[in-house]
């Protein structure tokens, strides 16, 4: 099973006319998702790797029976890209751009409030369910369908606990990239939660990285609700205080969204940290075999 898509899930492409966007397209049609259509103002009834597009969502969702939009258009269109999605009512909609402004997020997350859709990202990776769907950026070559829940800020580590993984021979139920901008749609909790309710998701890794408090309030969450194991790891130690790494959401502030702190939270409330990026995988298999945990 996953969680949020699967092989009947029908998915266009906003933004689908530029550069970035037409390879990843193609790299998802590759992988067997199924793009429906593509969303370009003032370029409907051109075609990219086979895909028609459209010149705006409602049209394209009424064409196509569409419930995701992944969403590749430049920082400054973004913010109104997914008013356009959430507006035509779809379940879910992905948006891979980084650089958005704080403020254009922040109108659109109360704009979203009471609304249907649910935004993954920004500034995110995807979403994988292995064998079924890969809606982003991620390569699809290093996942293997399997038990493991796994959800990320970083895109990077997602993919380099993925492959640990899968060389073992473990595979992965979902794989979710949540982004690492400080104002997102979809949360870690929103995603444990899901994990936790998916009956073919056995254990969980969860990968969080400086700045906020998004761990912390997960792992206390986790200790008051989740059923299943989870193992953790959290990038930044060396991190200096007041430099951003990476991105917006990456900064340790006033002593507050260190590494040490997270991890300190983490283990009170009984997730086991892998130490560093290399033993993520070998972390989980322990827990694993601790457990008992039977997996296909």
């Amino acid at each position: 099973m996953s969680i949020w898509i699967d092989e009947k899930t029908r998915v266009i492409v906003q933004g689908i006319t530029g550069k970035t966007a037409k390879f990843h397209t193609k790299q998802m049609i590759d992988y067997g998702t199924k793009i429906v259509g593509g969303v370009t103002p003032g370029k409907g009834g051109q075609q990219v790797n086979g895909v028609l597009v459209y010149d705006n969502v409602k049209h394209a969702v009424k064409a196509t029976g569409a419930n995701v939009s992944v969403i590749y258009v430049p920082p400054k269109f973004a913010a109104d890209s997914i008013i356009e999605a959430v507006d035509a009512e779809l379940d879910m909609v992905i948006c891979i751009t980084e650089h958005i402004p704080i403020m254009d997020m922040i109108k659109v997350k109360r704009y979203m409030e009471g609304k249907k859709t649910r935004l993954l990202g920004p500034n995110c990776p995807g979403l994988i369910s292995p064998g079924k769907c890969k809606i982003g950026i991620m390569p699809g070559y290093i996942h293997k369908k399997g038990n493991i829940g796994i959800v990320s800020r970083s895109g990077t580590l997602t993919y380099e606990a993925v492959h640990q993984l899968t060389e073992k021979g473990i595979g992965q139920s979902s794989a979710v990239g949540i982004g690492g901008d400080p104002v997102n749609g979809t949360n870690f909790i929103d995603v444990l939660a899901a994990f936790n309710k998916d009956k073919d998701t056995k254990a969980v890794v969860m990968i969080g990285e400086i700045g906020g408090t998004a761990e912390e309030e997960a792992a206390i969450w986790i200790k008051k609700n989740m059923t299943k194991p989870v193992i953790g790891f959290i990038c930044g130690k060396t991190a200096p205080t007041g430099k951003q790494m990476g991105h917006a959401g990456a900064i340790v502030s006033g002593g507050k969204g260190t590494a040490e702190e997270k991890i300190e939270t983490m283990r009170i409330c009984g997730i086991e940290i892998a130490e560093t990026p290399g033993v993520i995988g070998d972390t989980l298999i322990k827990k694993i075999n601790e457990m008992k945990l039977e997996l296909i």
